[in-house]
């Protein structure tokens, strides 16, 4: 019988040598992207509490038992969550330690002589052999230098090899996946990202709570905001009138910043920019510009109410709150800019400038919510435990009167929806993508080739290698022949 044998156990030192060449495995690193694709989804599909806080409520509301268990798991803030991280800083640490030691290896490579030349050149590709040629190690050494062939000269042979640069652009890849991951890491530590919705007319103030939405970088706080303020002063748009599709937007700000005022045009593509922050011109609607009086004829409320847009042609939805009413009243609104008439959908608008602008609603009387403590959204009215008392349309101008009031729309504002930027990791990510894009192709395009010649007494041999199969070889060993019978 032969002797059974344990093998020893690993150590800690053993085990961790291990588990550190397991991490920093290409598969291991590619398996790792693939898990943050996959971990990305959620926060798609299920409403996330940063950027909507609102449907994060409705969720609750409508699943609450599901939603508790969506929080356990940070479903709700998939990409602070701890196993999002985890991922995250695994990828980065494989995609060092399996790139930045090939890296090294490389250098060497590229720096180290080819390989000397076979004993057998007869079992390499494209193996030819021709009758002894005087200077033929002299036309080759020739031809290997004008075409940039790194050479190894050994008595009566050369060995030239030429190509790096499909490796080269193999590592150049991976080392701008992990600047892209840098850039990334920045921005979600150090940026800032925010909404705000501005009527024509009115004064932003990049301060927290003049925004509608506003997420910071783990590392940033609310007081690192850039003081600044902005006026819109006018916007216009222009549409096709075909089909009215936007062709261009433009707004005219005054801009104060440090103290000092200057006048500003803002496009789509053309920002406002003070120092790191950035601020962008997004979408655009209307916002009624409405009075609501009391039955006792008292203003209780006055001004612009931002509704949003559901269409191209600018059907815009919200409501108006009145909590100052005795009852409170609330508005359910749909407002079209250009008011057509169909059987089927009734109002609607037919192009998206106020050519024939109107608003109609819905009149509710009873408990807004507005003291439960529970967050709401601006544009959406509970009307659970209110009470529809009236129907309504009314032009810019005109009064509709109900059961305990009335409401007047005295005109209609465009606003523009600001996005305020901070992205101190962008300029990273952009270059690592650029990067990533020269080194794929690099190494798509690439091709690594030696070449080998000898001379001796029953005559010159010539052979070449191809490494990944690269196609082209044959002609080009058959162009170096030629160069060295001296035909070419």
């Amino acid at each position: 019988m032969s002797e059974q044998r344990e093998l020893p156990e690993l150590g800690f030192r053993a085990l961790s040598r291990f588990a550190w060449r397991q991490l920093t495995s290409m598969r291991t690193a590619l398996i790792l992207l693939l898990l943050m694709g996959i971990a990305a989804i959620p926060g798609s599909l299920i409403p996330q509490r940063p950027i909507n806080p609102m449907a994060v409520r409705d969720f609750y509301r409508s699943n609450p038992e599901l939603a508790r268990w969506y929080d356990r798991a940070s479903l709700f803030d998939v990409y602070a969550s701890p196993w999002f991280s985890a991922i995250y800083i695994l990828l980065f640490i494989s995609l060092i330690g399996c790139v930045l030691p090939r890296s090294v290896e490389h250098y060497k490579a590229m720096l180290a002589k080819p390989p000397a030349t076979p004993k057998n050149l007869t079992r390499l590709s494209h193996y030819q052999q021709f009758a002894k040629e005087d200077g033929a190690l002299h036309r080759a050494t020739q031809w290997f230098s004008k075409n940039r062939f790194r050479v190894r000269v050994e008595g009566n042979s050369i060995s030239a090899e030429k190509g790096y640069l499909r490796e080269t652009g193999n590592l150049l890849f991976h080392l701008s996946l992990i600047l892209v991951l840098v850039g990334v890491s920045f921005g979600s530590l150090f940026g800032m990202n925010g909404y705000a919705i501005v009527n024509v007319g009115e004064r932003f103030i990049n301060i927290p709570t003049t925004y509608d939405t506003l997420s910071f970088g783990k590392l940033k706080s609310d007081d690192s905001l850039q003081p600044f303020q902005i006026t819109v002063d006018k916007f216009d748009a222009e549409y096709d009138p075909k089909t009215s599709a936007p062709l261009d937007y433009t707004a005219w700000v005054t801009v104060e910043d440090e103290g000092k005022f200057s006048k500003k045009v803002v496009k789509v593509n053309r920002p406002l920019t003070f120092g790191s922050t950035r601020v962008y011109l997004q979408a655009n609607g209307y916002s009624p510009v409405v009075t609501v009086r009391d039955s006792n004829k008292n203003v209780v409320l006055q001004g612009p109410v931002p509704l949003l847009p559901q269409d191209g042609n600018l059907r815009s939805i919200g409501v108006i709150k009145v909590p100052d009413a005795d009852p409170a009243i609330g508005f359910v609104v749909s407002f079209v800019p250009t008011n057509a008439r169909t059987a089927s959908q009734g109002s609607i608008s037919i192009y998206p400038e106020l050519l024939d602008p109107k608003l109609l609603f819905s009149i509710w009387q009873g408990d807004l919510g507005l003291d439960s403590g529970i967050p709401q959204s601006v544009y959406k009215i509970d009307t659970k435990n209110m009470t529809q008392i009236g129907l309504g349309s009314v032009k810019p101008g005109d009064t509709f009167n109900y059961s305990s009031g009335s409401i007047t729309l005295e005109t209609v504002v465009p606003w523009v929806n600001l996005q305020v930027v901070q992205d101190p990791g962008k300029s990273y990510a952009l270059i690592g993508g650029i990067l990533a894009i020269a080194g794929l192709l690099t190494s798509l395009y690439g091709r690594r080739r030696r070449i080998w010649i000898r001379v001796s007494d029953s005559g010159v041999e010539v052979a070449g290698l191809a490494r990944n199969s690269a196609p082209g070889l044959e002609d080009e060993v058959n162009k170096f022949i030629s160069f060295v019978k001296g035909e070419k």
